[in-house]
């Protein structure tokens, strides 16, 4: 059993002091997979990858988790991909938002021809809608979507936290993706 897996455990079981233990261990690790995800999202964007880390970090370790009952590393970082997919949609719901004036575009004081294009925004939204009817037939595929696209993980660091086989990640994850394509191409007709 990992050192992680076992901290994992004590905070389960109840030990407050085990998420300071925890951190260290694996801050590394969610800065990584922040920082691609961050890379994915559009210019502008006012999230950085270390906020990401930290209100991802507490979604999953901090004190009002309840549900919080995890099988091994994998199964942590899993948790903390889905977190960070959740981030991600509420901060695109946020600057589209008609209330903070997500119907115009913005621009930088410093630089007046650098305009924040919306329809990335409006992209990760139509996707956010089509993996959560993906997630209701396949949550097995719903939840490798979100450790690839989302986490920035590996096939084979995948194919660990799912514990399924590399061969079975790359099959899935082309089934996903030609979904989720189809799935998105059918709403924007409607």
């Amino acid at each position: 059993m990992s050192e992680i897996t076992q901290i994992l455990n004590r905070i389960d079981d109840g030990d407050a002091a085990a998420a300071n233990d925890l951190l260290p261990l694996v801050y590394a690790e969610l800065r990584r997979l922040a920082g691609h995800r961050m890379r994915q999202e559009p210019a502008g964007h006012t999230l950085q990858p270390t906020a990401l880390v930290h209100e991802a970090y507490m979604r999953v370790v901090g004190s009002n988790n309840e549900a919080a009952n995890w099988d091994s590393r994998g199964h942590f970082f899993g948790a903390a991909a889905e977190a960070m997919r959740r981030i991600l949609i509420e901060s695109a719901r946020r600057r589209k938002s008609l209330k903070r004036g997500g119907d115009r575009k913005s621009c930088s004081i410093a630089d007046a021809d650098a305009v924040v294009d919306a329809a990335n925004v409006d992209e990760l939204l139509d996707l956010d809608a089509a993996l959560g009817k993906l997630a209701v037939d396949e949550p097995e595929l719903a939840k490798l979507v979100e450790l690839r696209y989302f986490a920035g993980l590996s096939v084979d660091e995948s194919a660990a936290a799912l514990g399924i086989s590399a061969r079975t990640v790359k099959r899935n994850w082309a089934f996903a993706r030609a979904w989720l394509g189809r799935e998105i191409n059918l709403e924007g007709k409607s």
